[in-house]
């Protein structure tokens, strides 16, 4: 384990300089609202990861009387120190102003780029990536005891896990992982909970419900529920036979036939259409390698070329510590290719595990997401056999308001003991970048400020 930690107060003059803005910009946070560090942490051998933590910005109240968020993007690939740092919940956005609804002034956040391989984190070996989610964890159990380790000013701290995607697969196995450690005394933290943010849970459950889902919206005919239905069996067949690299194949097929029958339907906002290849090219794409075609929509948009840049440029500059030959995103499609045969494979045990150790799980999922609908979310969490289930299923939901003046409902809540699920209103599968106001709002109250 390698760790030097380097420290950077957020004055105006030290963003001016290594950011390079002009002076007429209006960027920088005043000197008093705290700090931030970065740095690597060799989890393996020739694997390091990268983590970037800013401390918490209440005008009102010190870091120590607010919780620490770690947050994980999905992909798997996707950077949360690029992505969810800067399109979602961090201090500046992409244009390097300030984010109005940035967590950061109700708790400090905790940016990795995990599994390795993703953002600024990177390999020597090829035979260093993850290849499944035990080996994601382990190397996260590395990371977080070394930081907690380093800084034990958040030892006592609440600490929760919030995620995105595919980060809430991972963050479902880490908080188990940590919960263990945890108890047996090998990390030292006040681990608080996980939140699992449209989450690839059971991926299967989302497919199946693709077709019902766009059929009830006017996005399927007759005929393309059939289309659409037919191919989600086939993933299901291979699912249940274990044959899980064959199912995240046929989980790129199911999404060339919703986009064949929709017109090109935006699997992260069914009310708009965007996506990252035409129609033809992607076809090609896929008939030479479904990788490929799976990770240009579900990796690539992540890394968008103005993100790319701003990531690889002033941000690079800023961190000073980033090695000559490694590029933010560079190894990302290995990361995404490497974990081909963990895509498919349920992790609904491991969350009644989380449940039944009494561990708090919050699920929230954005309306007008597809990749992950609620419909799906809703299937596997049925599924669950943590005891409290038929006392959560019973209850109904309350309404939720991000702005106490407006009637407009923001969300609903549905909440027992130590499960609580978000259904979040006008939001696709970035719930922070949709409903910024709303994800602020949830974060709090997941956190028990609200």
């Amino acid at each position: 384990m390698e760790l030097a930690p380097r420290t950077s107060s957020v004055l105006r003059l030290l963003l001016l300089l290594l950011l390079g803005l002009s002076t007429g910009a209006v960027t920088a946070r005043p000197a008093e609202e705290g700090k931030e560090v970065w740095d690597y942490v060799t989890v393996r051998k020739d694997a390091h990861m990268f983590w970037w933590l800013y401390y918490a910005t209440n005008p009102c109240k010190n870091f120590s009387e607010l919780p620490l968020v770690m947050w994980l993007q999905g992909g798997p690939g996707g950077s949360s120190t690029g992505f969810g740092n800067f399109e979602e919940i961090g201090p500046l956005d992409s244009d390097l102003k300030p984010r109005r609804s940035t967590w950061l002034q109700s708790a400090s956040l905790l940016f990795v780029d995990n599994p390795v391989g993703t953002g600024f984190s990177y390999v020597n070996k090829s035979d260093a990536y993850a290849k499944d989610l035990a080996t994601v964890a382990s190397d996260m159990m590395v990371l977080l005891r070394t930081f907690f380790d380093c800084h034990k000013e958040f030892q006592t701290i609440p600490f929760y896990i919030f995620s995105e995607s595919y980060g809430g697969k991972m963050a479902a196995g880490i908080g188990l992982e940590l919960y263990k450690a945890v108890r047996q005394g090998t990390i030292r933290c006040n681990f608080a909970g996980v939140a699992l943010g449209d989450s690839w849970i059971s991926p299967v459950d989302s497919v199946l419900s693709w077709g019902p889902f766009l059929y009830s919206v006017s996005l399927l005919d007759d005929q393309g529920l059939v289309e659409v239905s037919q191919v989600a069996e086939d993933v299901l067949d291979a699912v249940n036979k274990g044959l899980f690299k064959e199912a995240t194949q046929l989980w790129g097929k199911a999404e060339m036939v919703v986009e064949q029958n929709t017109d090109g339907v935006n699997f992260y906002n069914i009310l708009t259409k965007s996506t990252p290849m035409s129609a033809v090219k992607s076809s090609l794409e896929f008939t030479q390698s479904p990788l490929v075609h799976l990770y240009q929509r579900h990796v690539r948009h992540l890394q968008q070329d103005a993100l790319s840049q701003l990531m690889n440029g002033p941000i690079r500059k800023k961190l000073r510590i980033i090695p000559e030959d490694c590029t933010w995103g560079g190894q990302s499609a290995s990361v995404f290719q490497n974990m081909e045969g963990d895509f498919m494979k349920p992790v609904i045990s491991i969350v009644d595990e989380l449940l039944e150790a009494g561990v708090n799980v919050t699920i929230y999922n954005g309306q007008l997401d597809l990749i992950v609908d609620t419909i799906g979310q809703e299937a596997w969490v049925r599924k669950l056999k943590w005891t409290g289930l038929p006392e959560f299923s019973q209850l109904k939901w309350k309404a939720v308001y991000s702005d106490p003046k407006s009637s407009e409902t923001s969300a609903f809540i549905k909440s027992y003991k130590n499960l609580a699920f978000y259904w979040i209103l006008r939001a696709g599968h970035m719930v922070p970048s949709d409903q910024g106001d709303m994800a602020l709002k949830m974060m709090r109250m997941v956190t028990q400020q609200d």
